[in-house]
C-alpha cells in the first residue's frame, strides 16, 4: 500500500495531465488521493511543495532511465529511440504532468525537464562522440515520443510499425553494422 504522501502526489500527477493545472487545485487532489485537505497539507503545507515534489519525482525518475540507457546492451542510441513511446510508465506519467506545470510557467518544472533533456543528450553525445549526430538522435526520439503521446492523448493507438526501419537507421547514423 502506498504511503498518503505517494498518494498525493499521484493524484496531482494525474489531476495535471488528465485536466491541466487550473483544475489541479488542492481541494481536487484530496478528494482524487482521498485524504482530507489537512492531511495533504500535513504533507505539502503549500502547493508550491507539492510541485516540487512532482518535478524532483521526474529528476529522479529521469536519472533512473538515464542509467538503464547507459547500461543498455543495445547501445543508448537504439535505446533512447526504441523507448521514445509514450506506454503510461511512470516516467511518461510524470513527464506529462511537470510539462503541464511548465506550460503554466513553472520555473522549477521548466529547469527539471531541461535537466532531463541535458543529460539524455549528454550521454548520447558521449556514446556517439559527435554532438550533431547525438541531436539528430534524440530529436528523432523525441519526434516519435511527441507523436505517440498525442495518439494516446487522442484515444487512438500507438502503432509500431515501422519502428525496426527506424533503429535500421538509427544504425546507419551511428555507424553500427547490423
Amino acid at each position: 500500500m502506498s504511503s498518503a504522501r505517494d498518494r498525493i502526489l499521484d493524484a496531482y500527477e494525474e489531476l495535471l495531465a488528465l485536466e491541466g493545472e487550473r483544475y489541479a487545485t488542492l481541494d481536487a487532489v484530496a478528494a482524487k488521493a482521498n485524504v482530507s485537505k489537512g492531511g495533504l497539507l500535513y504533507h505539502f503545507p503549500a502547493k508550491d511543495e507539492l510541485s516540487n515534489a512532482l518535478c524532483e519525482r521526474l529528476v529522479a525518475l529521469a536519472a533512473e532511465d538515464l542509467d538503464e540507457m547507459r547500461s543498455a546492451a543495445e547501445g543508448p542510441a537504439r535505446y533512447y529511440v526504441r523507448t521514445s513511446r509514450y506506454e503510461g510508465t511512470a516516467l511518461d506519467r510524470v513527464l506529462v504532468a511537470v510539462s503541464r506545470l511548465q506550460q503554466a510557467g513553472n520555473p522549477r518544472a521548466r529547469a527539471a525537464i531541461e535537466e532531463a533533456s541535458n543529460n539524455w543528450l549528454a550521454l548520447l553525445h558521449a556514446a556517439l562522440g559527435d554532438l550533431a549526430m547525438a541531436r539528430a538522435v534524440k530529436l528523432i526520439g523525441d519526434g516519435l515520443y511527441y507523436n505517440a503521446l498525442y495518439r494516446s492523448v487522442d484515444g487512438r493507438p500507438d502503432p509500431s510499425a515501422g519502428d525496426d526501419e527506424l533503429l535500421a537507421v538509427i544504425d546507419r547514423i551511428t555507424g553500427i553494422a547490423t
